[in-house]
């Protein structure tokens, strides 16, 4: 199946950077947003990212400006009754998905494709809110969007295989590198980082280590870019103690599970980057 529209189903972080990548690769991509202002704010951030990727040379202005004109933002489902594939970037709740799937079933083509962006929650449970879970796919996006290459294609229990081959192809053109897998809790990489992450944490405490010498040690002990708890800040506290949580109630594994510490961040509000402090303080 070729794809000439992209839908993008939720404009957060994720899906607005999802987005850019659909126009960047020249796909016509239509954006809803429960809210007008909510659209226009992620428009905003789009064009603000182009706009940066032209002052660094990384873009022309004339590819720029096309890539914005390719962009339209909505309110309503309905306009995504076009788009021959679907990206689902709803918040991470089973039951938000299958409200959003149930009405994508109502607008949307027999042949498209609905591709989640689940990190965390069953592509499989996802699928089944759907009419036709064979054309449900998971495209796992990484944060941020255009700057990570990774894209882990999920095949769920009922995905057909022309939905899964068209939505690998589809993510190698948008310069990804895609690779497969089955709908197993976490995935690839979360399944690997989310338990090694805990472990990171828990060390803070164990062996009364700060946060400054733990990225130290595994920057320059382990070769990591990017020492564990500037990642976790990165990422989100809240968003790395929910996946974290789901691969608890998926696995039972004792290292899946949260580490007190992080639960307590999230509770108090301090969830990296996003909010000005986790375990660094950043500036607005």
């Amino acid at each position: 199946m070729e794809i000439r529209t992209v839908g993008v189903a939720g404009l957060g972080t994720m899906g607005a950077g999802i987005a850019q990548v659909c126009v960047e690769a020249g796909y016509e991509t239509v954006g809803r947003e429960l809210s007008a202002d909510a659209g226009e704010a992620a428009r905003g951030r789009i064009e603000h990212f182009l706009t940066r990727k032209v002052e660094k040379g990384q873009l022309e202005q004339g590819d720029r400006d096309a890539a914005v004109a390719r962009l339209g933002v909505t309110t309503s489902l309905d306009d995504l009754a076009g788009c021959d594939l679907v990206v689902e970037a709803a918040f991470e709740d089973l039951a938000v998905k299958h409200e959003l799937m149930a009405e994508l079933s109502r607008i949307l083509r027999p042949d498209a494709i609905v591709a989640t962006n689940t990190s965390a929650l069953s592509v499989t449970e996802i699928a089944a809110g759907y009419e036709r879970p064979e054309r449900v796919v998971g495209l796992h996006f990484f944060n941020p969007a255009p700057l990570m290459k990774l894209v882990e294609v999920v095949r769920a229990q009922r995905t057909d295989d022309d939905a899964y081959e068209t939505a690998f192809a589809f993510a190698g053109s948008l310069g990804k590198a895609p690779i497969r897998c089955s709908d197993t809790p976490g995935f690839v990489v979360n399944r690997i980082l989310i338990p090694l992450l805990n472990d990171c944490v828990r060390v803070l405490d164990e062996a009364g280590v700060s946060p400054e010498d733990l990225d130290t040690a595994m920057r320059f002990g382990a070769g990591w870019p990017m020492g564990p708890t500037t990642l976790v800040d990165l990422v989100g506290i809240d968003v790395h103690v929910h996946a974290s949580e789901a691969l608890w109630q998926g696995l039972r594994e004792p290292r899946m599970a949260p580490p007190a510490r992080l639960v307590a961040m999230a509770r108090a509000g301090n969830l990296g980057r996003k909010s000005g402090e986790g375990f660094y303080r950043y500036e607005s």
